[in-house]
């Protein structure tokens, strides 16, 4: 075992398990902020992840279906591109607006949590079914009554 994954608690390492990167599967991926604190109750902290998620998806690396930024996690329905990795893309998403955080707060803090769940989506599930289960994610937390009233979500179907 690594030293790196030696020191990693054993839930973490139990996620990496068996994962895999496949061409233009869709994966449903869940991150929770360092801590759990709510730090994209701030709407400009929760503007820096989506500006994160839109910056890897038009880098080309995977397609972003939809999300929810929520106060204290993310909600991602992706599909990966060829020939990436779904950890590079997690990884890329997280750093870039940790760093966006930061500078908005002036420090340097740790903004997630180090792993991250993944769900790669079976052939029978419903996309779509998906999508409306993540996005209703601000009303079923009793933020909004509406999810048109939540500001951080995003879907391509719209």
């Amino acid at each position: 075992m690594s030293a790196r994954h030696r020191f990693q608690p054993r839930g973490q390492r139990r996620l990496r398990t068996g994962r895999r990167s496949l061409a233009n599967q869709v994966y449903h991926i869940t991150t929770v902020t360092y801590g759990r604190k709510p730090t994209f109750a701030d709407l400009r902290c929760g503007r820096a992840v989506v500006e994160a998620l839109r910056e890897v998806s038009d880098s080309g690396r995977c397609h972003t279906l939809c999300f929810v930024v929520m106060p204290d996690h993310l909600h991602w329905l992706m599909q990966m591109a060829d020939n990436e990795e779904l950890a590079a893309c997690v990884r890329k998403v997280k750093g870039s607006s940790a760093r966006r955080i930061n500078r908005l707060r002036g420090g340097s803090q740790r903004v997630w949590q180090a792993a991250f769940h993944d769900h790669a989506l079976r052939r029978d599930e419903d996309v779509i079914a998906v999508a409306r289960y993540i996005i209703a994610n601000p009303v079923r937390a009793n933020l909004v009554t509406r999810v048109g009233d939540y500001p951080l979500w995003d879907a391509v179907w719209l």
